[in-house]
């Protein structure tokens, strides 16, 4: 995996080729943590996180993206396909911003119905 440092080089390369459009309204930018975060609905530590579009009152719309959880999703990734992960997440992370504006929530169900069948597939084989 690339150094926390390379990772976030390769973050503001792939936002500076994004559409200028995608950051209206984006008032915190794109960020980078340092950290991995299981997913809510996690049922055996393998739900990791990889980005967020986010809402707060203070800090207004903006996207995350975890150093650590691509660290523990794609250990021995070389560079050039981490950068097209990179880049798929932080579009499915601006496509909830942009639905987000425009008052639609499809991006939304498409997630939830993915962690049903997460949650199902995996309580099947925890339940043998």
């Amino acid at each position: 995996m690339v150094s926390l440092e390379r990772f976030e080089e390769m973050v503001f390369e792939t936002e500076e080729t994004l559409p200028e459009d995608f950051f209206r309204e984006l008032h915190g930018g794109v960020m980078v943590k340092p950290e991995s975060r299981l997913h809510p609905a996690d049922l055996g530590g393998d739900l990791y996180v990889l980005g967020e579009y986010r809402k707060d009152r203070y800090l207004g719309r903006f996207v995350v993206l975890y150093y650590g959880s691509f660290a523990q999703c794609f250990p021995s990734c070389p560079e050039e396909e981490l950068g097209k992960r990179i880049r798929r997440v932080m579009l499915h992370e601006f496509r909830h911003h942009l639905e987000s504006l425009a008052g639609e929530r499809d991006l939304e169900l498409e997630d939830a119905r993915a962690i049903s069948q997460y949650r199902y597939r995996k309580q099947k084989i925890l339940d043998g």
